[in-house]
């Protein structure tokens, strides 16, 4: 990712907070906006006008706003207002669903409902008030209250508590991950620090041992001055092998006893400048190396510089072993985006003599090893016999990339990113609090679950209860008994008449009149069922009862087809 990228992209993840939040508070005020069109275009149906409308689309819109910050005064309030103006139906239903979603703690949010239920019961009773249907207004509000405030409640909260467990989810799986690494790395750590010891206590003694054992051979007045020389390459090679084995081991016990004091000429020796110290040493040893430099100079990183001098170190290692006397190319050429290390190796007819002791892993490693600053490493036959190694190692810094495998992974498991890529460790009473929404209890949710199937349930009963309520009511309304019938004489008044008898305006009624004899000319007529049950299953006894003039001038008792 270049520089403008990154900064792009920092620049979009502070302005995302913004921008959610500008969004957020736009929707509210359409929503308060609707919300009080709502309530006014219903109060101007039930022939409101003037003042009364205009105030009644500002509380609605205002109370919309408010629903987030205070959730249970508002759903108070609205559910006392709407039990006296129809126009607060739509924004009960809102502030319900707010209400259910943003108190926290099961206990606050069943007294914040309960209080709002007894408000609303009880404006409703004292607005419209009646000695006869006072169950009746009850039941109403009570079956209008539970489908316009509970039911939505317990679906916000159902819904809200679920999303906020996937969410809680997703970051513990995150900081699990995380968590992972950094006991992986500790684990590296001890792993370095058990190498290091191993390396120290192994080869450090072997090379010591060579050391001192060419030191003495050095000075060993038996010897021609050639074979001191080459005695004196021996011996500088062990010293120069110690040193690197010392900073090696500094590497490894990096962060668990604190890092070795560098040699920083060293480090130097052991870039792309100390390449010619490498191709001398092999001169002076009896090889024919040749070195060629072209292009430019120019500087590197330094892990890159030091895996030029490493490769160039192995390429002569492995000529020595395997193609002893062959003569060696080296060619270091600064191309414009890169440096390329090519060591050559011509082909011999004879195999070294004695064994080579190889590991296999150098080639392995120096691949690694450029991999890791972002460079590439070719080893195989050359052209014409031989061996050819070849490295390309970039200018630039480059950071190897971490992984995590794929099935461990649960961004890779959902289709959203999730969040705690770099963030801060997550704070786990938040979510615990969110969570306590529906109870401490492990099976909140199941509970929140039957509580809206009762919730269901309920108003189920109600609307039964309602039912029952209202069928048993008109069939009182449009029946009566002949005890009745026989009291009523004919050429009372129509007004004492219909005191006594119900009003016959009932769904059991519907469809009497018209039936049996002929009504009088010019008269109205009240078809009244019987209480008692008729002959045959398929007719039903009736009464009539026929006015003009304000008197009763005919009563008739007869029987019509179901």
């Amino acid at each position: 990712m270049n520089a403008s990228s990154k900064i792009w992209a920092g620049w979009t993840w502070l302005a995302a907070p913004e921008l959610w939040s500008r969004r957020r508070t736009a929707g509210e005020v359409v929503l308060a906006l609707v919300l009080g069109l709502m309530a006014a275009g219903t109060e101007e149906l039930t022939g409101s006008a003037g003042l009364r409308l205009l105030g009644v689309g500002a509380a609605a819109a205002l109370l919309s706003l408010l629903r987030r910050r205070m959730p249970a005064p508002v759903m108070a309030v609205t559910a006392a207002l709407a039990s006296l103006m129809s126009g607060f139906a739509p924004l009960l239903m809102v502030v319900g669903w707010s209400a259910g979603r943003r108190i926290v703690g099961a206990g606050r949010a069943l007294v914040a409902f309960t209080v709002a239920y007894g408000l609303f019961v009880g404006t409703m009773l004292v607005d419209t008030w009646s000695e006869q249907t006072p169950m009746t207004m009850v039941l109403l509000a009570t079956l209008f209250f539970l489908a316009t405030a509970v039911v939505p409640g317990l679906a916000s909260r159902y819904w809200t508590q679920r999303r906020t467990l996937l969410h809680t989810l997703q970051q513990r799986n995150v900081q699990l991950l995380r968590e992972r690494a950094m006991v992986e790395g500790q684990a590296r750590l001890r792993e370095r620090q058990r190498i290091a010891q191993d390396m120290h206590d192994s080869l450090g003694h072997q090379l010591a041992l060579i050391s001192v054992h060419t030191g003495a051979l050095e000075v060993d007045p038996e010897l021609t001055p050639r074979q001191r020389e080459a005695v004196g390459v021996l011996r500088d090679a062990s010293v120069t092998a110690m040193h690197e084995l010392r900073e090696v081991v500094g590497i490894l016990r990096d962060g668990v006893e604190g890092p070795a004091p560098v040699d920083e000429s060293g480090r130097v020796a052991r870039g792309t400048a100390g390449i010619e110290g490498l191709v001398e040493a092999a001169r002076a040893a009896g090889n024919a190396v040749e070195l060629r430099c072209k292009g430019e100079v120019r500087a590197l990183a330094a892990a890159a510089d030091h895996a030029a001098y490493r490769i160039v170190q192995e390429a002569l290692t492995n000529a020595f072993k395997h193609a002893p006397g062959a003569p060696i190319d080296v060619e270091l050429r600064y191309e414009p985006d890169s440096v390329v290390v090519e060591i050559v190796s011509g082909a011999v007819g004879a195999s070294a003599p004695g064994e080579v002791v190889s590991g296999g892993q150098g080639l392995t490693g120096l691949r690694e090893r450029a991999r890791l600053v972002g460079g590439i490493v070719h080893a195989g036959p050359a052209d014409g016999g031989g061996f050819r190694v070849a490295g390309v190692l970039p200018y630039g810094v480059v950071e190897a990339a971490l992984f995590v495998a794929a099935e461990d992974d649960f961004r890779q498991q959902s289709p959203k990113a999730a969040l705690g890529n770099g963030d801060p460790v997550m704070d786990w009473t938040v979510a615990e609090r969110e969570l306590a929404m529906g109870g401490k209890s492990s099976g909140g949710g199941f509970a929140l679950g039957c509580g809206i199937a009762l919730a269901a349930l309920l108003v189920l009963v109600v609307v039964g209860v309602f039912g029952m309520f209202f069928l048993v009511g008109s069939v009182s309304d449009g029946m009566i008994d002949p005890a009745q019938y026989e009291q009523v004489k004919i050429g009372a008044s129509e007004e004492e008449v219909r005191d006594q008898l119900p009003s016959g305006d009932t769904i059991t009624t519907t469809g009497l009149s018209g039936k049996g004899p002929k009504e009088p000319a010019d008269s109205k007529c009240l078809v009244l069922m019987s209480s008692e049950v008729g002959d045959s299953i398929e007719t039903e006894p009736v009464f009539r009862f026929c006015f003009k003039g304000g008197k009763l001038i005919e009563k008739k008792s007869y029987e019509v087809s179901r």
